[in-house]
């Protein structure tokens, strides 16, 4: 007997953080690569959110703190969730982590049972599934097409609700296609999760701030006050403060739950970086000019490359309403072969092709469950998003 346990077995490595290792590889290698796997915003963290963690460290705040967040930044983000999305939470009912993905883990492990289904909207952030699954859950999965503008519809949902239904994952705006739930098509939603008083609502808020043209983002409780007492509303200060590197996400939700939660970090990871915390802080309740002026590059970013993609030949690529990923379709490539005969059957087909013969590393649909497609994050400098889309504008040319 190997020293593996056999629950690894059922987790596959995230695709996204191998995509972004191979362009790297090739990188170091001398290849000329374009990696557009990263999910990370390109600009730097703002100055008063870097000041606020130097003058952490000039105060020796770098002991450990509560396990579950400092009081100084559980306050700013209960002004937060107020400020934004008109919910209030108390102290005890906020918990920080290291970074979104542990909150989540941490939901998972205190709420699942095997065999506790956890519904999972696809195309999906490819960690959803394998958190569920580490924590003996099942992943359910409803198929959102691009003819639905990749969102969840109110009648798919209630077809798959069952008595062993433990929660139901939402993301807006999405990762990977961008795609925003209005508030008339959240309340469709929440009218049906109303209906079921055992299922509770999991919602990854993460790309709240990174919006565009006149979407507007609500959040299932703000929506439904009737779900507040079974949401757990998940954010964090990576993406629109551009923070990734220095790993805080956050959860609002019933005190019993957060408590839970807190008992797992206690005994794995227990509290977030102490500096870390402080900044996040600033972040929260400093200036948020910066936001709106990285979200105009955002947007003429985003202009550029679904412009450009939908040049492509084979390509169609919609216009997503925010985060910083194009979702588009390859259905006009599937069956044709490359000029070195290779025939290309799949999406994968598609981006292994693509990154071997222009240098465009790319995230196939089917690690997001839903196919064919595949992923490009446009958090890049326009000059570098110019040239990929050249480049795959180039490939897809040479397809016959």
């Amino acid at each position: 007997m190997g020293i593996l346990a056999e629950r690894l077995s059922r987790v596959k490595p995230s695709p996204t953080i191998a995509v972004s290792t191979k362009a790297m590889e090739l990188k170091a290698a001398g290849h000329d690569v374009i990696g557009l796997g990263a999910g990370e915003p390109d600009f730097p963290t703002p100055q008063h959110i870097k000041d606020a963690g130097k003058a952490a460290i000039d105060n020796n705040n770098t002991k450990y703190t509560a396990v579950g967040g400092t009081p100084e930044l559980k306050d700013a983000i209960a002004l937060k969730f107020k400020r934004d999305n008109g919910l209030e939470y108390a102290r005890n009912q906020i918990v920080v982590g290291t970074g979104g993905k542990q909150v989540l883990y941490n939901a998972f492990m205190a709420t699942l049972d095997p065999g506790d289904e956890v519904i999972i909207p696809a195309p999906y952030w490819v960690s959803y599934p394998d958190m569920a699954i580490l924590a003996e859950g099942k992943p359910v999965f409803i198929d959102c097409p691009q003819e639905q503008g990749f969102k969840l519809q109110p009648e798919d949902l209630e077809k798959a609700i069952t008595p062993k239904t433990k929660w139901v994952v939402l993301n807006s705006p999405s990762n990977p296609t961008g795609a925003g739930y209005t508030r008339a098509d959240m309340k469709k939603i929440t009218d049906v999760l109303m209906k079921h008083p055992h299922v509770w609502v999991m919602t990854d808020d993460m790309y709240e701030h990174l919006v565009y043209d006149d979407f507007e983002f609500c959040t299932p409780a703000q929506v439904e006050p009737g779900l507040y007492d079974r949401t757990l509303t998940v954010n964090g200060v990576s993406k629109a403060y551009c923070m990734t590197g220095w790993r805080i996400g956050f959860a609002g939700g019933p005190a019993d739950l957060i408590k839970a939660m807190t008992d797992i970090q206690s005994q794995s990871t227990s509290n977030p970086c102490s500096v870390s915390q402080a900044a996040s802080v600033a972040a929260l309740t400093g200036d948020h000019g910066f936001i709106a002026e990285n979200n105009k590059v955002f947007k003429e970013r985003r202009d550029l490359v679904v412009s450009m993609l939908n040049q492509a030949a084979g390509i169609t690529c919609p216009t997503p309403d925010g985060a910083f990923y194009v979702y588009p379709s390859v259905k006009g490539c599937i069956g044709k072969k490359t000029p070195d005969g290779k025939v290309i059957e799949s999406d994968s087909d598609f981006v292994t092709a693509l990154l071997e013969s222009e240098g465009v590393a790319a995230v196939q649909g089917e690690a997001f469950g839903l196919s064919p497609h595949f992923r490009i994050s446009y958090a890049t400098s326009t000059k570098v998003l110019e040239e990929a889309c050249e480049r795959i504008q180039r490939f897809c040319g040479s397809l016959s």
